[in-house]
């Protein structure tokens, strides 16, 4: 579980969506953090969150409503 200063923006269970938003985040000077929780054996069950630290959480969402319409 990420600290209190890390908010939860986006939930997928596709970990190359998760990357490609993560990447576009990155692009954008903010700091993201994936985190899996799939099963290691398949990656069928499960969801991959992305984390930013909270002071960037309005910025990384404008961001990816622009960008994708996430």
């Amino acid at each position: 579980m990420m600290t209190k200063n890390w908010v939860k923006i986006y939930t997928s269970t596709n970990p190359i969506e998760t990357e490609m938003v993560k990447q576009m985040l990155t692009n954008n000077d903010i700091i993201s953090v994936v985190i899996s929780c799939q099963d290691s054996s398949y990656n069928m069950f499960g969801t991959i969150d992305l984390y930013v630290h909270k002071n960037c959480q309005k910025s990384a969402l404008k961001i990816m409503k622009k960008k994708h319409n996430v």
